[in-house]
């Protein structure tokens, strides 16, 4: 049970009571109790602010290559992950994930690769230990240019 104690602290108390198993009786235990919480702030928002086509020579042409462009406010991410699905963003069809180094700014750029043209949604998510954000897109290849 807890309750408030008798002195002048006014921190609340603990009493708990416990079976002994070797002879059936109780064990009280009164005392204080303290916690601590952190709090972190978290990566709170991902921009794709820039979404570039990678011109490459006809012998290099086999996969479409687009740079994203992103910024995250709150704390620096640690890893990212695309997803590339379908144009309806429901079936996933490839997904890739990199430990990042963001020391000052959050700014990054990153690379992928597109097997074939099409339509694209792209999921790119910044995560560190304790959050996680996302920020989508649908891109359009075009056999090594993109919209």
């Amino acid at each position: 049970t807890t309750g408030a104690s008798s002195d002048s602290d006014s921190s609340p108390t603990v009493e708990s009571v416990e079976d002994n198993p070797d002879g059936g009786c109780h064990i009280y235990r009164n005392g204080y109790y303290g916690s601590s919480i952190a709090v972190v702030e978290g990566i709170l928002e991902v921009n794709i602010i820039q979404m570039t086509s990678i011109q490459m020579t006809e012998s290099q042409a086999e996969n479409s290559l687009v740079d994203f462009v992103v910024t995250c406010q709150g704390s620096l991410p640690t890893d990212v992950c695309t997803v590339v699905s379908d144009p309806t963003c429901q079936v996933s069809k490839s997904m890739v994930c990199d430990p990042i180094d963001v020391t000052d700014e959050c700014l990054l750029t990153i690379r992928r690769a597109f097997e074939e043209p099409g339509t694209y949604c792209i999921n790119i998510t910044l995560g560190d230990d304790t959050s996680q954000a996302l920020a989508s897109a649908l891109i359009s290849v075009n056999g090594g240019e993109s919209t």
